[in-house]
């Protein structure tokens, strides 16, 4: 369990300290501790807390509190278990209540990064908030060099099988769109400040973050297209390829097509075929053959068709 006063830092503090309510506070407690402190963070008796299994991303406007989930996915994993955890607040504080350590460690970048000329409940959510989000360009950075380097490879027929890789990375931005769009519904409930616990002026933070959000959504969306681009360049080239392989079994059964007629001429048992008694007859008939094949791929590279 941990407890920090918001002044100009996090300030480490304690359980008594902040339900005397003289600063804005920060605990990061386990559930089971959140149950017998119930009564210190005095926020209300229409406080339903979701953290016995939080769900997804979203925020609750109870009567005389706001209450709510984070599910954060692991960048390094994200088809994996998401990070979990829950919050309660009111004007005077916030309470996230988290057994696995990621709220405690987002705190903790936080604290040793942030000191506040202004500091208030409204701008370390904006922090807090910023540090589940502070990687995701770079991210979504690598994503983008991996499809160039994947189209590289499908432009030179290098690679020849995408389509497992390409849907690993629609599925990744899918789930990246979905993270951004449960923090923007979360963060337009702040934005509406229903119960009036945050101060106007300082409503400019969930702003500044709707923007940022925003922004990683369109960049989510663009990087789907892009996903959608590759795969369609690979459809392309194998059509392409697949064109090529019908042109040269079509060249090749125009060549032998006169060789076939000669081999069905020849075939047939008529009884009078005179040319069929002379020894020069096959030599010929080989040579009118070669210069039959001869002819075609001249005429077909002549063409550009070979």
């Amino acid at each position: 369990m941990s407890y920090y006063l918001i002044k100009d830092f996090l300030q480490d503090s304690t359980l008594e300290e902040c339900a005397k309510r003289e600063f804005p506070y920060v605990a990061v407690i386990t559930a089971e501790e959140f149950d017998r402190n119930y009564s210190f963070f005095d926020m209300g008796i229409d406080m339903e807390v979701e953290y016995e299994h939080p769900g997804l991303t979203k925020a609750v406007v109870n009567y005389d509190s706001l209450t709510g989930c984070f599910s954060i996915p692991d960048r390094k994993n994200l088809f994996g278990e998401h990070h979990k955890f829950s919050f309660a607040l009111d004007e005077k504080g916030i309470a996230f209540i988290n057994d696995d350590g990621t709220a405690q460690a987002i705190i903790d970048k936080v604290k040793a990064t942030r000191k506040w000329r202004d500091p208030s409940l409204e701008r370390f959510i904006y922090d807090f908030l910023e540090r589940i989000v502070e990687n995701d360009l770079k991210f979504f950075e690598c994503l983008d060099k991996q499809l160039d380097e994947m189209e590289d490879g499908i432009l030179k027929g290098e690679i020849d099988d995408v389509m497992e890789p390409l849907l690993d990375f629609r599925g990744q931005v899918l789930e990246m769109h979905t993270h951004y769009e449960q923090l923007m519904d979360l963060i337009q409930e702040f934005m509406e400040n229903e119960n009036g616990f945050f101060h106007q002026k300082n409503l400019r933070f969930f702003d500044m973050f709707a923007n940022r959000i925003n922004r990683l959504n369109d960049l989510a969306n663009s990087m789907r297209e892009r996903v959608m681009q590759v795969r369609d360049l690979y459809h392309t080239q194998l059509e392409v390829r697949q064109n090529k392989i019908s042109t040269v079994l079509t060249i090749v059964a125009t060549i032998f097509m006169p060789l076939t007629l000669i081999v069905g001429w020849y075939g047939m048992n008529f009884k009078y075929m005179p040319e069929l008694e002379r020894p020069w007859a096959y030599p010929v008939v080989i040579g009118i053959s070669v210069l039959i094949v001869i002819v075609s791929i001249t005429f077909f590279k002549k063409k550009k068709w070979l």
